[in-house]
């Protein structure tokens, strides 16, 4: 597989990918994600995407519907992402990053022998392949005040710098990633059909969130 892949639309990933449940794990398109394998299973589905494609689909378990088989039920949709890093770190684990590339849904999973999972999938969402779509509409104010109000109430700091000069696309992605929220909360994230919906979500649960704080008796941030 070359290096420096640019994937412009469904047609150029495959159909069948290597699917790697992870819950609370979000990854969104071009967002960046660090994993540390070192699990036999999923060692030999880093080995095998390095051998085809260097891609892995992120998907969450949906812990409402019973396992099959020893095997946690998937949600429906995830997002692949392409190894974008790889490291050995000597004591047989691999250390990589996923970059995001865009969402996928499950149309089944291949009941083959192999000790991790593989589906059969479709991209459905167009505009996961263009970078920085719908930006204009985010409510980036709303947004920046839920955040604010988030680092205040939870004794948090951040880089502001880094924060008022990243994108819109970049920083509500980001954002989403590395929320604290549940496994369910992470799924509707993932699942929003656009970059301000996303946000919108993303200052609900954040607003949320507050509200449940202060309600248990914790410091009003005002």
């Amino acid at each position: 597989m070359p290096m420096n892949v640019t994937y412009h639309g469904p047609q150029d990933l495959p159909a069948v990918i290597p699917v790697f449940p992870l819950p609370g794990a979000l990854l969104l398109p071009r967002g960046h994600m660090p994993l540390n394998i070192f699990e036999p299973r999923y060692l030999a589905m880093v080995d095998h995407a390095l051998r085809e494609h260097r891609l892995i689909g992120m998907i969450q378990p949906d812990e409402a519907h019973p396992s099959l088989e020893g095997k946690p039920h998937l949600y429906n949709l995830g997002c692949v992402g392409r190894m974008t890093q790889f490291a050995e770190s000597g004591d047989g684990r691999y250390l990589i990053q996923l970059t995001g590339v865009a969402r996928f849904h499950v149309n089944e999973e291949l009941a083959i022998d192999s000790p991790f999972r593989q589906c059969r999938v479709t991209y459905l969402f167009e505009d996961d392949f263009v970078a920085r779509k719908g930006e204009e509409d985010v409510d980036r104010a709303s947004l920046l005040k839920a955040l604010t109000a988030f680092l205040k109430a939870n004794k948090l700091k951040a880089d502001w710098q880094g924060i008022e000069s990243a994108p819109n696309e970049a920083l509500v992605n980001a954002l989403a990633m590395m929320s604290p929220y549940g496994v369910a909360e992470k799924q509707a994230l993932l699942e929003a059909a656009d970059l301000k919906t996303r946000a919108e979500i993303l200052v609900a649960l954040t607003e949320m969130e507050l509200a449940k704080k202060n309600t248990e008796g914790e410091t009003p941030l005002q």
